[in-house]
Order: C-alpha cells, then structure tokens, then sequence
C-alpha cells in the first residue's frame, strides 16, 4: 500500500484523530516559535498586571490603595486573577525567567484550545453527518490564524471553549429527561464565557430568545439560571472582595464602552463582513457565509446568538477584528454544516465538481502560507527582546524611550522583571525633547539607566541630543523586529514595530553585562 493510500484511508477511518493531531502539532509549534503578544490588550492588560502583582506591584493601578487608582476602572478581575494565579504556581515551582514563564502560558492556552478543536468536531458530527464534522474539525484545527491566536491571551479567544462546551451539553444529552439540569449545566458554561468576556452574554440571550419563542420554559429556566448563577458568582464575588461592593467593575465598563465609544477605532458598519470575507479566505468565506445563511430555520440556537452578537459589533463605532473572534469558530461549524448540505442538493455543483475543487485548492494553498508564517510569528519582537535583554541588569530605576516619530512605543515591563521601573511616565508630551528634558531634571532622584531609540532611519540626530544631557552613553546593541513585523508597519505605520537602539549610561553602569557574564 502506497502513501497516499494509506494517508487516505486513514483520514477516511480515522478524521478526529488526524484533525487532534494536527491541532497539536501547530499549537506546540506556537507554544514555543510564536513568542510575544499580538495586541495590546494581550499583555498590558493581562500579562502585565498579573506579572506586577506577583511582585507586589500594581502596573495598572487598578487596585484600591495604589497610589495612581482612584476607584474601579471598569477591569474585569478574572481572567487576569487566572494569569496571576498560575504565575504565583511557577514561581513556586522556581520558575522567574519572563519567557519561560510566558512558553508555559502559551502551552496552557494552547491546550484549552483543542477543546474549541473537539466540540466543533462532535457537533457538526452529531447535529449532521461525518463528512460535515470532517470539513469544521479541519478548520478549526488549521485555520491559518487559529494557532497563533489559540496562543495569545485574548478573552476573545479564552472564552471559545466554554461556549462551545455550552452548546455540546444540550446537543449531547438531546432528549435526556433530565432537562432542567442539563440546561443548568450548559447556562453555567456560557456564563463562565460571559465573565471572560462580557459581550458573549449576546449566545446565553439569543438561546434563551429562541426557548422563549418555543416555549420550553424548563430549558429556558435552567440556562437562565446557571448563566445568572455562575456570573453572580465569579463577577460579583471579585468585586466583592476587592471594592466591598458586586459589580462596580461591571458597572464602570458599561460606562466607558459607551461614553468612549466613539473615542477608540471608528469604522463603518460593514466592517465586520470585510473582516470575516477576508479573514476566512475567499471564495470559501463565501461558502461559509452562504452556509450559515441557510441554517436560519434549523439551526436557531446557534443562527440566532451569532446574528445579534455580529449585529451589536457592527452596529457599536468602537472596531477591533480581535471583538469578532467569539462566533468564529461557532460560525465555521454551521457555515460549513450548511454548506455541506447545500451540496448535497445543488445541481451547479455537482455538475461543476472541477471549480469546486479548484476553489478549495486555492484556500488550501493561501492558508498554508499564512498558516506556516504565523505559527512561526515572534510578534512584537523587539520590544519583548529589548526588555529580556536589559533584564540581566540589577537594579534598573528608570529609563527613557524616545523615537524619530515622537510616539514611542509601550515597552513590556513583565520581560525586564523589575518593578517598578519608570519610563516617560511622567511626560504629557510625547516629543524626544520633552522626554529627554524631562529625564534630566530627574537625573538626582531617578536617572535612566538606559535610553532607547525607535526608528526605521536614522537616530544618530536623536543620539547627538540625547548626548547633551547624558553625555556618557554608549551603544549596547540593536534589537530587529520580526519579518511580520517589518510587514505589518510596512503595510500600516500606525503599527511601531520598528528597530530599537539600545544606548546604556556609563556613569550608573560602567560594565557591559553579556550572558557570559550572568
């Protein structure tokens, strides 16, 4: 028997376990090559709060009692008390060094995610056929961006699992007299999905819109129940504990989602669809899109919930790709499921198997080449790399980022491992003068050891100033961003992922410390 013999009717006796292996293998090729953070919400509002409070620190003031908090800032406390949680345990175990730490980070993640991977198997398997299941089971498990994002610490991505484990509940149990319990069970995973992220509350209320509409009032009561329950729980408890009052947090987030909704990215109401066409690689997006379209009368529990959570992120002036993420993987199972059907019954493609098969061997082409760059994608590089590599430095008090542009980029205190360190946070103005100024009339109380300089040209000017206040600055090295990152600003300057000039003050640190030296 040939290879592909073989490879064929494995895949054709065995698809879960060739998608699981798959799944797998990406995800442990992004646990350790996809190093970094994709957004800023990732890590300054995950990894760097929990980071600093394992030290004793509070990076975002958010606790009552940090000297910069002045009440609840409208932060929900649990997915990044999670991330706290499991730095406390490594630290424990002895591990400190920031990009270990961070590796185990991804592993985790990566392994929740092959849940999203499973379930979206079973239920198109359960809900259809194999042939369906095969189809979802594949994307899910090697979307080009599915990896790379399982690794990140996006709530968006965190909070897939549970809601694909709330809808294998009620599809497993099917008839099970036990309604209201099984409903209970499903309600308490989609609300655990709400704590992490609070928008996914639209998949609990379409679901529950849809057992109104049909009068199940013990399903209805049950889901109801366990959302509420499991929510009241985790979100009112935190803020409990921390403010002595539920919900404050909650509270506050509604407020500035509205009253700063304007005051973030803005973009038209068609966005979202822009999004989701490209992001899913046409013409198969088109594919999915039309099969999610026909599942409308036979697939309510999930067409309903996806339809208002697409409809309120469109309809809402704050646009980030990262807010859709929750329904993609719910979208790909019935998009795929519906599609799949439609086969079945269209007269166009069963006489045009040739096109069809020539659509999907040009997705599979476009998404081995992205699937590949991103796995392998060490975003955010140079400012991760600048900071491990001043790491090895004791004792550092403050230093100062400047850039050609005058907007330095947001260097990740987590990988220097000392807290505090300040950086331009006491400067309104933004410019290299501003900035520069500003360290030297600190230069008694608060020196910077270092001094970073941004840029894709030439700082020399930048190093020449710098030099009239700090006149004994050295070079130390120079940090390259990642291809993608070269890419990414390329394709759109708002993105500072450009080359950082490390330059260290000889008079606080006379000796250059290599790692030999460590």
């Amino acid at each position: 028997m040939n290879a592909n013999v073989f490879v064929k009717r494995y895949w054709d006796e065995h698809p879960l376990a060739v998608i699981m292996g798959l799944a797998i293998v990406f995800r442990l090729l992004a646990s350790v090559f996809a190093k970094g953070w994709g957004m800023f919400d990732d890590h300054f509002i995950v990894i760097e709060s929990a980071g600093s409070w394992v030290a004793g620190h509070d990076y975002n003031d958010w606790l009552p009692g940090s000297p910069g908090n002045h009440g609840p800032t409208g932060h929900n406390f649990f997915y990044p008390g999670l991330n706290f949680i499991f730095f406390l345990f490594l630290k424990w175990c002895g591990i400190t060094d920031p990009q270990t730490k961070m590796f185990f980070v991804r592993l985790v993640h990566a392994a929740i995610s092959l849940v999203t991977v499973y379930l979206g198997y079973r239920i198109a398997e359960k809900l259809q056929d194999k042939k369906a299941a095969r189809l979802a089971g594949i994307l899910l498990a090697i979307f080009w961006f599915m990896p790379w994002m399982s690794v990140r610490n996006l709530v968006e991505m965190v909070c897939i699992p549970c809601i694909m484990a709330g809808y294998w509940i009620v599809i497993k149990k099917g008839s099970d007299p036990r309604v209201f319990l099984t409903w209970f069970l499903s309600g308490l995973f989609f609300g655990l999905a709400v704590n992490i992220r609070p928008q996914t509350v639209f998949f609990p209320i379409g679901i529950g819109l849809v057992l109104l509409f049909k009068l199940k009032w013990k399903e209805l009561s049950g889901l109801s129940l366990g959302s509420i329950l499991i929510f009241a729980l985790i979100q009112g408890g935190i803020d409990l504990v921390i403010w002595g009052k539920p919900f404050v947090e909650l509270l506050e987030y509604i407020n500035v989602c509205f009253t700063e909704r304007n005051d973030y990215i803005s973009l038209p109401w068609y966005n979202y669809f822009l999004t989701i066409f490209a992001m899913l690689i046409p013409p198969v997006s088109f594919f999915i899109f039309f099969g999610y379209i026909r599942t409308w009368r036979k697939l309510l529990l999930f067409f309903i919930p996806i339809l208002l959570y697409f409809a309120f992120h469109s309809y809402f002036p704050n646009k980030q790709e990262r807010f859709i993420l929750p329904m993609i993987p719910v979208f790909i199972v019935i998009g795929t499921m519906g599609w799949n059907d439609f086969l079945k019954k269209s007269k166009f493609w069963q006489h045009h198997g040739r096109l069809l098969r020539s659509c999907w061997v040009f997705f599979w082409i476009i998404n081995t080449i992205l699937l590949v760059t991103f796995t392998f994608n060490y975003s955010k590089k140079a400012r991760v790399e600048a900071m491990h590599y001043l790491s090895r430095y004791p004792h550092i008090r403050a230093m100062a980022v400047v850039d050609e542009e005058n907007s330095p980029e947001l260097m990740p205190k987590f990988y220097l491992d000392q807290w505090p360190v300040s950086y331009n946070e006491f400067v309104g103005d933004l410019s290299a003068d501003s900035i520069l100024a500003t360290a030297y009339r600190y230069r008694d109380t608060n020196p910077p050891g270092f001094i970073l300089f941004s840029g894709d040209k030439n700082v020399q000017p930048l190093v020449v100033k710098a030099r009239k206040y700090f006149p004994y600055l050295v070079h130390e090295t120079t940090i390259e961003p990642g291809f993608i990152d070269r890419f990414v600003h390329w394709l759109n300057p708002i993105n500072k992922n450009r080359r950082l000039f490390i330059y260290r003050n000889n008079a606080l640190f006379p000796e250059q410390i290599t790692p030999t030296d460590e």
